[in-house]
């Protein structure tokens, strides 16, 4: 048997798709020296017959690790075959042969590690910065046999591939661009006659990806560690195990989060601008402070190769963003655990075709490569509702997409949870989710939900919101067009009988990201206009109201932000955002009353008069018509290395909110904020 003390390296290509094709499996034992084989030789050839069979059986063994697969031609030959005991040492002198020139090898890659880790500490000053296999951006490119390495200083290493089996996505195939990396393991890719390992081709791979191919559009995936990866549910490459045939990687992070703000809005880092108090209101004139760790988020994917072209995979995502009845800020702090993300999903390479069933983001959530899971563009801010404008939704769907032209193109249809967000308060309201019409009979938009469900969260839908997008990834820049069909529905009834009514709304839009410097500044805008589809905005202003029948009245919306962000070093990312979304009107007068959104007759005359509406007639309707907000901020990563990333952000915030002039005025009111936050990802 071998001395279990021997040194090996083991070079893994294993028998599964890594960018849509095969990989084979090969072990390759390095011995540190060749003395001991050399000794086993002298004891071997002393030996009886009877014992040689044993020995011949073990040696056979090694040979067959040795060699990737070479054939065990001795295995079975008689153990007084003198001609077969000649072939068996001619084999291990081969084998010794072998041993000799991959020990160089070693001896070559170890003293490039130990260059390369010089190089980086002087340029970095950051010991942990240095590791060869798992840096921050690299890819594997692929032309024929051909492969093509970009390294994190932008340098391209060329070599070739001795398996035809082996090639990399076509988003590395132009320019030397620094890419995300893909899959479960570090690949080894061999250069020069002798297939000699070199460290610049040791690249490490990304485990989370479900996407075999994806084009270089010098805009990339999410860099790593920052929070806008995070908030995108992406995933870094620790906390990865295997379990058979099934991979199980672990994401996400530990934050502590607080904000001062100088309105009392009473909803902690997570901003609700339509609650954004008016002068009126006594919280206008307080101060708030709130901090909690409730939005620390954890996630766990599956995944596992279907077969060579083909990846089944599930992902879930949760945080503590839900409050119990149970739940105060005076004691336990007790936040409930919630779900943010869970669904399953299908891709496959060879068709170029993807599928994703489960809660997820919105497809019209703007996205920074294709149509792909876990890399939607959302701002890097630390307010968990992101930015007022901000285009998204998490919600049931089933999302089919295909991309084309060497995944340049991508086109993608989704079938989504409706949730018509109504605005029926200048109505009467009869029961929950029942208002009476002032013609007296009764429009329902809702349902009385039971157990736990809430009743006000789920209004009557016909049909699910039908949403389409394509995406293009040019060389440069990662551009979307979007549209959305939306049906909210009512049911009006009188004694004896009643009638359904069904509107149709929606909308389109899109979004950019321009790498005005490629991986170091780029350009942010996206936006959406419509009719019903306010909900899908960070500021929920309303979908639809009532007309004076109790059908639904879409309300016009429209939605956008522009933001820059940069990335200084591998340190530092500092941003800047302006986001803004507006609620048309929708309204009539009946018997002398007013009704809908944004009527001109509601009572604002009270909004700017502190106690007003308390002690007096005056009111304050005050539907909101715009809400803007601009911000700026930073991270810090001042600690990195194999235990995570430990950082830290800060962010300055002013948002304003708009009401539709009404009777006494538009009322209006700012608000400044500051957000500080403290974040370990032990997976990045």
């Amino acid at each position: 048997m071998l001395n279990a003390h021997l040194f090996s390296l083991k070079l893994f290509f294993k028998e599964r798709a890594l960018y849509g094709k095969p990989r084979k499996m090969v072990h390759i034992h390095i011995r540190t020296t060749s003395t001991i084989f050399e000794k086993r030789m002298r004891i071997f050839r002393q030996f009886s017959c009877r014992m040689a069979r044993h020995i011949k059986t073990g040696l056979c063994m090694g040979t067959v690790l040795a060699s990737g697969g070479m054939a065990m031609n001795y295995a079975y030959a008689a153990a007084d075959d003198a001609a077969s005991l000649d072939a068996l040492e001619q084999q291990i002198s081969r084998i010794q042969t072998e041993q000799r020139e991959l020990q160089k090898a070693l001896v070559s890659v170890q003293k490039q590690i130990a260059q390369r880790r010089g190089t980086v500490h002087a340029s970095n000053g950051n010991s942990t910065a240095s590791r060869a296999v798992s840096g921050s951006h690299r890819a594997v490119a692929s032309s024929g046999s051909g492969v093509t390495v970009a390294m994190q200083d932008g340098t391209i290493a060329s070599t070739t591939s001795t398996d035809p089996g082996i090639s990399a996505p076509a988003s590395t195939r132009s320019g030397g661009s620094l890419r995300h990396a893909m899959g479960p393991d570090a690949q080894p890719v061999f250069s020069g006659k002798n297939d000699t390992p070199e460290v610049e081709s040791v690249v490490g791979h990304r485990a989370e990806e479900m996407i075999a191919r994806i084009a270089d559009n010098q805009v990339g995936a999410h860099q790593r560690e920052t929070a806008g990866a995070q908030a995108a549910g992406a995933l870094g490459d620790h906390g990865v195990f295997h379990l058979g045939p099934v991979t199980l990687i672990l994401g996400g992070f530990l934050d502590a989060a607080a904000v001062e703000s100088n309105r009392h809005t009473s909803t902690g880092t997570f901003n609700y601008w339509a609650d954004m108090p008016y002068k009126g209101d006594a919280r206008y004139h307080t101060d708030n402070f709130e901090g909690s760790a409730r939005y620390s988020r954890i996630s766990l994917m599956a995944r596992g190769n279907v077969d060579k072209n083909s990846t089944i995979s599930g992902f879930y995502e949760m945080d503590f963003g839900a409050g119990a009845s149970t739940t105060d800020p005076y004691e336990s702090n007790s936040y409930t655990f919630r779900m943010r993300q869970l669904y399953m999903a299908y891709d496959n390479s060879a068709l170029n075709f993807h599928f994703l069933a489960g809660q997820a983001w919105s497809m019209l959530t703007p996205g920074r490569v294709g149509i792909i899971p876990r890399q939607e563009n959302l701002p890097l801010t630390i307010e968990s509702s992101m930015l007022a404008g901000q285009t998204w939704a998490r919600q049931l769907q089933f999302r089919f997409v295909k991309d084309f032209f060497q995944h340049r193109l991508w086109a993608g249809l989704s079938i989504e949870n409706s949730a018509t967000l109504y605005n029926v308060d200048s109505f009467s309201s009869v029961t929950d989710g029942q208002v009476r019409l002032p013609n007296g009979r009764i429009a329902t938009v809702g349902y009385d939900g039971t157990g736990l469900t809430n009743d006000a969260l789920f209004p009557n839908e016909i049909a699910p919101d039908i949403i389409g997008k394509l995406a293009w990834d040019p060389h440069w820049g990662h551009y979307e067009v979007e549209g959305i069909l939306h049906f909210p529905h009512t049911r009006v009834s009188e004694l004896g009988g009643g009638r359904n009514h069904t509107a149709i709304a929606g909308g389109g839009g899109g979004s950019v990201v321009l790498p005005v410097l490629p991986h170091k500044v780029e350009v942010q805008l996206a936006g959406l206009a419509g009719v019903g589809i306010g909900r899908y905005g960070s500021v929920l202003l309303p979908d639809a109201t009532l007309n004076s029948k109790g059908e639904p009245s879409p309300i016009p919306s429209i939605q956008g932000t522009a933001g820059v962000i940069a990335h200084p070093n591998q340190l530092i990312d500092v941003y800047g955002y302006f986001g803004y979304q507006q609620a048309g009107r929708r309204y009539f007068n009946s018997n002398g009353s007013a009704y809908g959104y944004g009527n001109p007759s509601f009572d604002n005359s009270g909004c700017n008069i502190e106690m007003a509406t308390e002690l007096s007639t005056l009111g304050c309707t005050g539907n909101t018509r715009s809400v803007m907000e601009a911000t700026v901020g930073a991270w810090y990563r001042f600690f990195k290395g194999h235990y995570g990333t430990v950082e830290a952000g800060l962010q300055l915030a002013y948002s304003r909110r708009k009401a539709w002039e009404g009777l006494g005025g538009a009322p209006s009111a700012g608000m400044s904020q500051v957000f500080m936050d403290f974040r370990y990802l032990p997976f990045q």
